[in-house]
């Protein structure tokens, strides 16, 4: 007969839930593997990680190692999309939690509209003694007698109503506590969390423990009364002469979803670009309806102070070389006095040159912020420049049909995605970003001249961003119309090469 405690929407949820959980796990791990490294310190100090999965020691020195330096390739098999691809494990990871979400929301909403939320969340005290009976059973290797599950046991029940209502909110609590957006505009709510280390260390707890829970919860599936367990499952009813048609379909389903995290493991490897627009595209509405609304006020916040600066800050991407660019070298040795910024406009082919005296005579802005890079590893620190918007002002009014503006280095490209001459690192932003008050093109960290290795004379701050639409050594900025029109197109080195999103908020 039909089993009332198991409705067709339970068993559409859980399987969708098993694969969006494989998806989530896999592209979180292909993320690890970026900067396989955990801190609770938030300047990602070298030594100082409380886990790490690489036996590479690192330098002290700043400026003499990169943090892709410090990435790991790993197979398709095991990860999303695997080989050094973390841009597009962030994207499916993105799309990932939509979906988790939407379906977690679905699950709920039907559990508590149906009354089955009795089934899972407790409603007596007897349940913690009845749990640790039962979990005194399963270390003695038995299992409860089939009258304990109604339909689950008292250890089950707590097992269910943490992961529901404890780990799941854990995980997307820590996760957005990650995104500059978040952190840029209520920094308070991160630092509760241990500032972005914190929560990324939390982030990597919480997944460690609902692996462990799916492992144990499938697992548990085919060794606690699975002649029971399996048609419950799959079919819906309670008659126990359906385990074999159960037991085989469960297993083919397994199987059938293992090769198809695969597959798309190496599907989206088959053409990257192709695969970045199509995740760029499903995701994008989530990152500006979610989180376009939230704007940076680093310079109004208290929470970050002098005691939060950071001793350690890592670098993505080493100084430009006599190869890359002999002017730049030039510069640097006459100590800057004849370096010149352009601001142009491709439009309408204005343009002016200031040097960084004329910058130092503009208004000051001032603040403390979290640098944060998407492989993982973040930095404190007091910046100080002048608003890219009043610089741009400089060249006057904004050229008709001008959207966006073009930030380019003096230095390279790391590399190109498809192996060709690197080409000048550059990023490119919207009106929008342009026009956010922590929007800077900073001269000064911590009441000192830019380090080298940290972009000097002239670096970008993008604070609702991450690092990599942060561009070092800047050469020039300039009013385009479309950043299609440049690179490959998507806005950016990180973006073109890395295969990152053009909107960096998260």
């Amino acid at each position: 007969m039909d089993d009332p405690n198991f409705p067709l929407w339970l068993q559409a949820t859980h399987l969708i839930n098993f694969v969006l959980i494989g998806i989530l796990l896999r592209s979180g791990w292909e993320m690890l593997t970026s900067l396989p490294r955990l801190w609770w310190r938030n300047d990602s100090k070298p030594g100082t990680e409380w886990l790490k999965f690489t036996r590479r020691e690192l330098p002290q020195e700043e400026g003499v190692y990169t943090s892709l330096m410090d990435e790991r390739s790993a197979s398709p098999v095991f990860t999303l999309p695997g080989r050094k691809n973390i841009g597009l494990a962030r994207h499916f990871h993105g799309l990932g939690v939509m979906l988790w979400m939407l379906n977690g929301i679905v699950y709920v909403a039907l559990l508590f509209g149906t009354g089955l939320w009795r089934r899972i969340v407790p409603t007596e005290w007897s349940v913690f003694p009845e749990a640790w009976a039962s979990l005194k059973i399963y270390a003695g290797l038995d299992t409860p007698g089939i009258e304990h599950f109604q339909p689950y046991d008292a250890l089950q029940m707590l097992a269910y109503t943490g992961v529901l209502f404890v780990l799941a909110p854990l995980l997307i609590v820590t996760g957005l506590a990650m995104a500059p957006a978040v952190r840029s505009r209520f920094p308070r709510f991160v630092k509760l969390l241990g500032g972005h280390q914190g929560a990324r260390s939390l982030h990597f707890i919480a997944m460690v423990l609902m692996t462990l829970f799916i492992v144990m919860h499938v697992g548990l599936v085919f060794l606690v009364h699975a002649e029971h367990n399996l048609p419950h499952m799959i079919f819906g009813v309670t008659d126990t002469a359906r385990y074999a048609q159960a037991f085989t379909i469960a297993i083919l389903t397994i199987v059938v979803v293992f090769a198809s995290w695969i597959g798309l493991s190496y599907a989206s490897l088959l053409d990257r670009p192709r695969t970045q627009k199509i995740l760029v595209a499903l995701t994008e509405p989530a990152r500006r309806f979610g989180l376009g609304w939230m704007r940076p006020r680093m310079r109004d916040q208290t929470a970050y102070t002098e005691k939060d600066l950071s001793e350690f800050h890592w670098t993505n991407g080493l100084p430009p070389t006599q190869d890359e660019s002999p002017e730049w070298l030039a510069l640097r040795d006459g100590g800057w006095s004849d370096w010149r910024l352009e601001i142009g406009s491709t439009l309408d082919g204005s343009s002016v040159t200031v040097s960084l005296d004329d910058l130092k005579a503009l208004p000051k802005t001032e603040y403390i912020a979290v640098h944060t890079c998407m492989q993982g590893w973040s930095a404190t620190s007091r910046w100080t420049g002048v608003r890219l918007a009043e610089v741009l002002d400089l060249l006057g009014p904004r050229p008709e049909g001008a959207r966006y503006v073009m930030i380019t280095s003096h230095g390279l490209a790391q590399e190109m995605w498809d192996h060709r001459p690197r080409e000048p690192f550059y990023t490119v932003l919207d009106l929008k970003m342009v026009a956010e008050a922590d929007t800077i093109l900073a001269y000064e960290r911590n009441d000192r001249p830019l380090d080298i290795h940290l972009g000097a004379p002239l670096r970008l701050r993008v604070e609702s961003n991450h690092g990599y639409k942060m561009v070092k050594w800047v050469r020039s900025v300039e009013w385009i119309r479309d950043y299609a029109d440049y690179g490959d197109g998507r806005g950016g080195t990180r973006e073109d090469g890395a295969m990152q999103a053009f909107n960096g908020v998260i």
